[in-house]
């Protein structure tokens, strides 16, 4: 077992001098065809660097341009906002002339005429007329008088002793309230029993 340690000892010693001789003996020739063998892996460490390069450019397009394309959808959706606000109202005005001309004649006829009877009977074709139109557009009356006391629907402007029997409800409306749909156009203005 002795004769194997040093035998390998004395291997392992030539080994290391044969490694010293050949990096200090390297000739021209033999240097450059060192440096070729190793050129191929720095090429092909290259090329992996690459690959994650041109992959972080491709991710940077696609952001970029999922970036302008949601800006380009944010301004097209508030241009269509804009555009039905303003057709909205225009739609409701359109449909309140017609009122307003009725009015207008309205007016006039009282002007000339000393029949008070028809020019009430046109007041109220003219007011139905209006509550109608209303009704299309989707806008209604909150009901309030004999009603319990909502005050999501309903202003109290006043409370009245009105007995146990009405304590809590709507004894008076002193101005109507309409909504349309869920929302609250303008709450009703009502005198509350105590």
């Amino acid at each position: 077992m002795k004769c194997n340690k040093t035998e390998n000892q004395t291997i392992n010693e030539k080994e290391e001098v044969l490694d010293e001789q050949e990096a200090t003996s390297c000739d021209e020739g033999s240097c450059a065809n060192m440096a070729e063998e190793e050129q191929p892996k720095a090429d092909t460490v290259s090329e992996e660097n690459e690959a994650p390069a041109v992959e972080e450019i491709d991710w940077r397009d696609k952001y970029i341009r999922l970036q302008a394309e949601f800006d380009n959808f944010r301004k097209r959706t508030l241009r269509e906002k804009m555009a039905l606000v303003e057709s909205g109202g225009s739609d409701a005005w359109k449909a309140v002339l017609p009122v307003l001309d009725d009015m207008e004649r309205a007016i006039a006829a009282s002007e000339k005429s000393e029949d008070i009877a028809a020019l009430r009977e046109g007041e109220k074709l003219i007011y139905n007329k209006f509550i109608d139109i209303m009704r299309q557009k989707g806008v209604v009356e909150i009901e309030a008088l004999d009603k319990d006391f909502d005050a999501d629907l309903q202003e109290a402007v006043a409370r009245f002793d009105a007995g146990k029997e009405k304590s809590g409800k709507v004894i008076d409306v002193v101005q109507r309230g309409y909504k349309m749909g869920e929302q609250v156009l303008r709450y009703a203005k009502v005198v509350v029993g105590e």
